[in-house]
């Protein structure tokens, strides 16, 4: 018995179609981009630091309080909170002693936004 699902996930002709090839290639974003947006996408594949951005979403928090609201060690909220630093996905400001922690900017709630909008569908 011969599985035809396979005969449609592949193309078995052999024409180049040039023009849409070189149309897509004029518009595909350097190298150096694509590898940086790679990058930025490793950085959401981790479930605490969705938690940790999902939080600091709703509201500026320190270390001491996403640790217990995520039931984790400072150490490791510390850890996960320099990564979405290095990322520029988080920003910092100090008040005191204290450390508080909030989104670096609006695009990482329209980042949330797409990726749930995609997943709910």
């Amino acid at each position: 018995m011969v599985d035809k699902r396979h005969d449609v996930d592949r193309c078995d002709c052999n024409v180049i179609h040039e023009e849409i090839v070189n149309q897509v290639k004029a518009k595909m974003p350097l190298e150096e981009n694509l590898y940086d947006l790679a990058e930025l996408f490793k950085v959401f594949g981790d479930s605490t630091r969705i938690k940790i951005l999902w939080a600091l979403d709703e509201a500026e928090m320190c270390v001491c309080d996403i640790a217990v609201l995520l039931n984790m060690t400072q150490s490791a909220i510390s850890h996960q909170l320099r990564v979405l630093k290095q990322a520029r996905l988080v920003k910092y400001r100090k008040d005191g002693k204290i450390v508080f922690y909030s989104l670096e900017d609006d695009h990482i709630k329209q980042i949330f936004d797409q990726g749930l909008i995609h997943i709910n569908e």
